[in-house]
């Protein structure tokens, strides 16, 4: 974890960096500045300093993985991995459901918000009991 904490520190730097330098240079003096991109950068700087310190602060209370390790093997990080889920299309359904409810946003159509709500809780009520039923039953 010691590795992913040093790679998201020097992205938190670069971007403590680059985002006044970008204020600076968008600054126009009649228009004071690009406030979305500097407000984004500055947002994006937050967000990587965020999962530096969580990196941080559990790479100082876990055991060294093999890959933190100088001495490590790749033979040590053998083993099982963990559970990674097979094939779904419950993803595609409440994407196209998401994407149903916020175009009957758009279109001011609440028919179509509610009908894509309705659809929505049925396509993630069956992302979430994937591994209750079916083929994949645990």
């Amino acid at each position: 974890m010691k590795s992913e904490a040093w790679i998201f520190a020097v992205c938190t730097v670069f971007l403590v960096l680059v985002t006044p330098a970008y204020w600076f240079v968008t600054d126009a003096s009649e228009h004071g500045g690009d406030w979305t991109g500097t407000s984004a950068l500055f947002m994006t700087t937050l967000l990587t300093l965020m999962v530096t310190l969580y990196l941080g602060f559990h790479a100082k209370k876990m055991d060294p993985r093999p890959e933190d390790r100088s001495d490590g093997e790749i033979a040590d990080g053998a083993g099982e991995l963990g559970f990674f889920p097979p094939y779904s299309w419950w993803p595609l359904w409440c994407g196209a459901t998401l994407g149903v409810i916020v175009f009957g946003l758009a279109m001011g159509a609440w028919w179509l918000v509610i009908i894509g709500a309705v659809l929505g809780t049925l396509a993630l009520s069956g992302l979430v009991f994937e591994y209750y039923r079916g083929e994949h039953a645990h």
